[in-house]
């Protein structure tokens, strides 16, 4: 027998995950939450476009939950033995870009910038670089056109190099002490194989084309001269960026002593290229052509792949187009939402309806699923954190159309839920217009196996049957598939998949007089969509608030 470990590095917390690579059933598990910070995010009061995370959190969180891990494995199965380990996996968040040393050591670490946020992990969520995503995106339209074909057409504040030049300006002796930057995704196998140095670190190939516009197309990341039209201090970052990446079926390097001794892990085992984390839980979930696997938790994170044998998409609005991003072999194609769990728990949290022990998210639920579609007579965007397909603006806001003094807490609750499904809907039509067929769509992240009713919306608005990964831990387990294909336990992660993934029995379908319903919702939402969210969009909203009441007049309880 043998088993793999998948390292899930999240928002707030990491997980191991230790599994059979016979079949994927899980042997034991454990959860480290982040100890700096607000809920493991550091955050500043001033500026709520700021999310950092401590890279110290990284390395206690591996150290623990592994430990843990085997323990628990041991105590449910006398038979295992640490030694039966044949290779890990690792998936983060991203982009999570670290200002590093000529070593490769985060800055975090040196007691100069101890406190320093800047010298921190620059988690996803931090939106503090739009100004400069959008100056990014400017000279590229002009300059260099080609690097945003394979990345929507628009540059992101929550992408690699917007975060590095707006440190630059912000907190410009961070980065003349940073060597260079590496995402979380590539410093974690680095340090677990002994390759931190940049001059040998291996970057993914996920990480550096969905976010750092990688591609071999024009050898590499963006060319200095590009970079020294941004700020001639940028250009110099081009000579510590390597010219070539490798995707998940390739090793990172092997486990050290060092860290075998620390992890109780057998010294040498290959560790996988690290990759995000939604990358990976689409591999988890058995992600193939045809299927789209959307990744739903704080934000979302929606992707398909089309085998690499024809021409590269260009599909404007999404995350990005990279060869061997997802699976080796395929295109990876990834859009999604920057906020779907995160906007049910401004709600919930934040919000309280009812006060704080009103039941939270389950008597919201309870009372929403009784509703019939539309019955609410409310319409929401879903832009509370900003839109990241397909308008790909963080500069756009949360929206509630439709309330009136009888409004009730699990009105707009279901309404918020909507909401993200139209915004699912959405990227699920921006890729069919560009010829990526979705046949079928399986969820996977906490809210799928919590949340019923929001499965069957999401069934009723899509038009699809929405599956459920057999896996609640799906990121976990894309990264010990990673493990489990790099200690060679399967030729590729085809035969690796059929074997250690699959779907939950129960499969949401759409229920035909819903659909109807949500049908014209959406039509509302589009109107609110292009409003609010394209310049120049000619939209009038004068009958928006009267269709609804028409809908609500309907489709009463």
């Amino acid at each position: 027998m043998s088993y793999a470990i998948g390292l899930d590095y999240g928002t707030n917390s990491v997980r191991a995950l230790l599994v059979d690579t016979a079949d994927g059933s899980e042997l034991a598990t454990a959860v480290y939450d982040y100890e700096h910070g607000e809920n493991g995010i550091l955050l500043d009061g001033s500026n709520h476009n700021l999310a950092r995370q401590s890279p110290a959190d990284y390395l206690t969180g591996l150290e623990r939950t592994v430990r843990q891990c085997l323990d628990s494995a041991v105590r449910a199965d006398p038979g295992f033995d640490p030694k039966q380990v044949i290779g890990l996996g690792v998936d983060t968040t991203g982009s999570t870009p670290i200002p590093v040393d000529q070593q490769g050591r985060p800055l975090a670490f040196h007691p100069k910038y101890q406190d320093h946020l800047a010298a921190q992990a620059w988690l996803w969520k931090d939106h503090t670089a739009h100004a400069e995503a959008a100056e990014i995106t400017e000279l590229a339209r002009r300059r260099r056109p080609e690097y945003l074909n394979v990345c929507g057409g628009t540059y992101s504040s929550e992408w690699f190099f917007s975060k590095i030049l707006h440190c630059l300006r912000s907190a410009p002796e961070v980065f003349e002490a940073a060597h260079t930057w590496v995402e979380h995704a590539d410093w974690l196998p680095a340090v677990l194989t002994g390759t931190e140095n940049p001059q040998v670190l291996r970057r993914n190939r996920c990480a550096a084309g969905h976010k750092a516009m990688f591609s071999d197309q024009w050898g590499g990341y963006p060319d200095r001269e590009f970079l020294t039209q941004l700020d001639a201090r940028l250009g110099n970052l081009s000579g510590t960026l390597p010219k070539q990446t490798f995707a998940i079926d390739e090793p990172a390097g092997g486990l050290t002593e060092m860290w075998a001794d620390k992890l109780g892990l057998p010294a040498g085992i290959p560790v996988a290229m690290g990759a995000f984390d939604a990358h990976l839980g689409a591999v988890g979930s058995g992600i193939a052509p045809g299927v789209m696997v959307k990744i739903l938790g704080t934000s979302s994170c929606d992707l398909v792949v089309r085998d690499n044998h024809g021409s590269q998409p260009e599909i404007p609005g999404i995350c990005g187009v990279v060869d061997g991003s997802v699976l080796p072999g395929h295109y990876g194609l990834e859009a999604g939402q920057s906020a779907v769990g995160d906007i049910f728990n401004w709600l919930v949290n934040y919000i309280q309806p009812g006060g704080p022990q009103s039941g939270g998210h389950a008597a919201l639920t309870a009372k929403a699923e009784k509703l019939k579609p539309g019955q609410s007579g409310l319409l929401a965007l879903d832009w509370n954190n900003g839109n990241r397909t397909v308008l790909v603006d963080q500069r756009l806001t949360g929206l509630l159309v439709g309330q009136t003094l009888h409004t009730r807490p699990e009105e707009i609750y279901r309404a918020l839920v909507e909401a993200t499904a139209f915004g699912a809907l959405t990227i699920v039509n921006r890729f069919e217009e560009y010829g990526v067929a979705t046949e079928k769509i399986v969820s996977c992240g906490g809210i799928s196996d919590k949340n019923e009713m929001l499965m069957q919306i999401y069934a009723d608005v899509t038009g699809r049957e929405m599956l459920v990964s057999k896996s609640a831990q799906t990121c976990a387990l894309g990264a010990a598939i990673a493990g489990a294909v790099a200690g060679g336990a399967f030729p590729d992660f085809h035969v690796a998949q059929q074997a250690m993934t699959g779907y939950k029995s129960k499969v949401f379908r759409p229920i035909t007089a819903n659909q109807g319903v949500y049908r014209r919702l959406f039509a509302l939402y589009q109107q609110l969509h292009d409003a609010f969210g394209i310049a120049g969009a000619d939209e009038n909203l004068s009958q928006v608030m009267k269709e609804l009441l028409k809908i609500k007049d309907e489709n009463r309880g």
